[in-house]
């Protein structure tokens, strides 16, 4: 199926490539060079798939004023860096009619493999403050991609040594229950993915579109009466190797914090 894909690249780090990637399967594909461009547009929503790739400078609020219609990253209100590094891979209106994760999932591979092979590097990322954002139909292969991506990133911003850490136990828990428990495995309810990485920590939340859960009331899995019982051991793990864990009251948004080895260990 042919797909419409808008690029938001202010300094063509993706722009181009993607484009001629695209392009040669026969998708159609429009580039733009900064988010005034994007704001401006009334037809975003035609879009199946949004890219943005931006620099942030100054000054910016939070909630619509950052996203909102055009899927663009909805940057933390407060953050100690003047200057962010913003990606988003937005697929919140992908057409689901013959809808087939395969495709999503390459082109999604795709995007995410130019960006580690060539934007990534580690001299670029160097003291780099990111924010990442994807919004993504509940599908198990796109988790992993995803998951596979922000353990590169937290590596090659030192956050973690991938070796000596368990952060990829704890991420796939949380994209797994947000996509099975949460939403069900509907592909038509979408996954919130956020990451916020510097030096210092990784600070990701991960929300979904079913009706959440109380953590207080899920059994205890080291209780023996619980012990041959699968529920519950995802958290505990998230609990264990987290640094910080806050669910909000509905339960269907997970924030979780994972401070730098260095930082811990000083």
């Amino acid at each position: 199926m042919q797909r419409r894909i808008l690029i938001i690249d202010d300094h063509d780090d993706l722009a181009s490539s993607l484009d001629e990637v695209f392009t040669h399967v026969g998708h159609t594909v429009e580039t733009l060079k900064n988010r005034d461009d994007a704001l401006r547009r009334d037809d975003i929503e035609a879009f199946d798939l949004v890219i943005t790739d931006l620099d942030v400078a100054g000054p910016r609020g939070g909630g619509d004023q950052n996203g909102g219609p055009v899927c663009l990253p909805h940057l933390p209100d407060e953050t100690d860096a003047e200057h962010i590094k913003a990606f988003k891979i937005c697929a919140a209106n992908y057409r689901r009619e013959g809808f087939e994760e395969e495709e999503l999932k390459n082109l999604v591979a795709t995007i995410l493999d130019y960006k580690i092979r060539y934007v990534d590097t580690i001299e670029s990322v160097k003291d780099l403050h990111e924010y990442i954002e994807f919004e993504l139909p509940s599908a198990i292969s796109l988790m992993h991609i995803v998951l596979d991506y922000l353990m590169k990133r937290v590596e090659k911003l030192g956050v973690i040594k991938p070796e000596q850490s368990n952060l990829f136990i704890a991420l796939d828990e949380a994209f797994v229950n947000a996509v099975k428990h949460g939403n069900k495995f509907d592909a038509a309810k979408l996954v919130r993915i956020a990451a916020e990485v510097s030096g210092k920590e990784a600070r990701f939340t991960i929300e979904d579109e079913g009706e959440g859960f109380d953590v207080h009331n899920i059994p205890d899995p080291l209780d023996p009466e619980n012990l041959f019982k699968t529920s519950g051991r995802g958290v505990l793990f998230i609990y264990n190797i987290m640094d910080e864990v806050a669910y909000n009251d509905r339960g269907n948004r997970l924030t979780m914090v994972k401070k730098s080895e260095s930082v811990t260990e000083t």
